[in-house]
């Protein structure tokens, strides 16, 4: 509990020696998006969330994009929503591999990089799938396409039923 609290306080970051892992709160962050708006993991709470930190230069970021684009449109209106974290140092980066794998979720924007130091991403992708109270359910370093299929039963299991 107190490792949340401080990873969402912000407090050590740059010194942060744990994994965030399953059961613990989601660390908050508030990023901006392309338009500046912002978005705050907080107001998604009541929502299943899948946190993503990608960057331009990631191989499997380009296979993921597809899987999370289906799952937002799919499971959006059931209560899901994907936010992709962008860790580019520079803006352009980030545009150009949008251009050429569009993004159907929200992109935010950490170019400092507190939020992934705060999560303690080892590689990209990494992801989070964040229950609607706000805790981490499942942890991925890395995209794998054999585990398509056990994300989204993990994430059919956690939305209301219809």
């Amino acid at each position: 509990m107190a490792r949340a609290v401080l990873a969402a306080a912000g407090i050590g970051c740059a010194t942060v020696a744990f994994a965030i892992g399953i059961g613990d709160s989601a660390p908050a962050f508030v990023l901006p998006t392309a338009s500046g708006e912002s978005v705050a993991l907080e107001k998604l709470k009541g929502r299943v969330v899948y946190v993503d930190f990608w960057a331009s230069w990631c191989g499997p970021c380009r296979r993921s994009f597809p899987w999370m684009n289906e799952m937002q449109q799919k499971y959006g209106p059931r209560g899901f929503t994907v936010v992709g974290v962008n860790v580019d140092k520079r803006r352009p980066d980030a545009e150009r591999f949008l251009t050429q794998t569009p993004a159907a979720f929200t992109i935010v924007y950490d170019a400092a990089g507190a939020t992934p130091e705060t999560y303690a991403v080892k590689a990209m992708p990494s992801s989070y799938l964040i229950d609607a109270a706000g805790k981490v359910v499942v942890t991925e370093s890395g995209f794998r396409d054999e585990q398509k299929a056990v994300l989204e039963e993990r994430i059919r299991a956690l939305l209301p039923q219809k």
